[in-house]
């Protein structure tokens, strides 16, 4: 019996994601991308602790679900020989200077944790001394509560393992701009380069472009780019290794790493289109934030600031599943500024569906419309 064949469109976290769940099932696996610049996944430092976010409904299930997710997915590219991911389970640091807000932030969080099975983890209040304990740049007016549970994540590094995981499995990368092309029967054929690729199914992963690829089909997902300018600055002589993320209950945050590196993001710039410079705006926010919570970062190096352009759902659903209307053709797009913790596991649900032929419940309501 021939091996099913599956293209997937784009590289970032959702495609390598898809493309690894499906190659380790058997499925024969072409990962095409062009690399385009303003990718979000090459520019994002994820916080993997999901507790303590406003979001709720199916939104919430997904994100969860996604960081109960990230052990198994390590141990399964352990065992395709792929060993570093640069996903540690350091813990995350909410912190505020007003009690009321961070006393509602553990009651929320404690109150999911008696549903997660555990990945939570403990959750305490601690006082100032303790939180700079923990992370030493922090301001002396921050209170926080930590969850031992949280992670965090670098994206480039864990979409090189992924597709790594992948190609272990026998997948083939083709780094080349993908067109769809219609056809009366079966999956869309993939323009790629100067060849014509075919195969059983098709996934569109092409985040904030996707519309661009569905176009022929006359179809249009609610999902626009959204600029995300994150810097990341450098303590040199200074072990952040054991930092926890930092989440100020804000749009901001801090990702120490092991080379005494910190990560400070990111912007949310709605309407962006597909611009993908560094502003002197965004530099500005990005700085200003990060200084106000942390005043220690003053002095670091600042090494450099990336710019990814996030798939941004319009109603906040990301679209997960096989598209209405054109046999074969599947998306997996939108997530926002959570790609990091929830594509991972959506992209494993969406393989499943794709090879299994049916839709696993926890996917009902993320369903494309056409």
């Amino acid at each position: 019996m021939s091996q099913h064949r599956v293209i997937v469109i784009g590289s970032g976290i959702a495609g390598v994601s898809a493309a690894f769940a499906l190659a380790r099932r058997g499925a024969a696996v072409t990962v095409v991308d062009a690399a385009l610049t303003g990718q979000a996944t090459a520019a994002s430092a994820g916080i993997i602790s999901p507790w303590a976010s406003s979001a709720d409904g199916p939104l919430y299930d997904l994100y969860a679900a996604g960081a109960v997710f990230y052990p198994r997915l390590i141990e399964l590219l352990a065992e395709a020989g792929v060993e570093r991911t640069d996903y540690r389970r350091v813990g995350a640091l909410i912190v505020s200077a007003d009690p009321a807000r961070l006393a509602e932030a553990q009651a929320r969080v404690e109150a999911r944790a008696r549903t997660a099975g555990g990945a939570v983890g403990d959750v305490r209040r601690i006082g100032n001394d303790d939180v700079r304990a923990l992370c030493p740049v922090l301001a002396r007016d921050l209170e926080g509560v930590f969850v031992s549970g949280g992670g965090r994540v670098d994206g480039r590094t864990l979409r090189d393992a992924l597709l790594a995981g992948a190609e272990h499995h026998g997948a083939v990368h083709v780094r080349e701009k993908a067109v769809l092309r219609p056809r009366p029967h079966g999956a869309p054929l993939v323009e790629a380069g100067s060849g014509t690729l075919e195969a059983d199914d098709v996934v569109v992963a092409s985040g904030a472009w996707a519309n661009d690829l569905l176009a022929p089909f006359g179809t249009r997902l609610a999902v626009e780019p959204q600029r995300g300018q994150i810097t990341h600055l450098r303590l040199d002589g200074v072990d952040t290794s054991g930092w926890p993320s930092v989440n100020p209950l804000s749009h901001h945050y801090l990702v120490a790493f092991d080379d005494s590196r910190v990560a400070a993001g990111a912007t949310r710039e709605t309407g962006s289109g597909f611009d993908a410079r560094v502003t002197a705006e965004g530099q500005r926010q990005v700085l200003s934030d990060a200084l106000g919570i942390a005043p220690g970062l003053a002095d670091a190096t600042l090494i450099e600031t990336r710019v990814g352009l996030r798939p941004l759902a319009d109603g906040a659903l990301p679209a997960v599943g096989a598209l209405p209307g054109v046999p074969g053709l599947h998306v997996v797009t939108g997530f926002g500024a959570v790609g990091l913790t929830m594509a991972p596991y959506a992209g494993d649900l969406l393989a499943r569906s794709i090879l299994e032929r049916s839709t696993p419940a926890e996917l009902a309501a993320f369903a494309p419309s056409a």
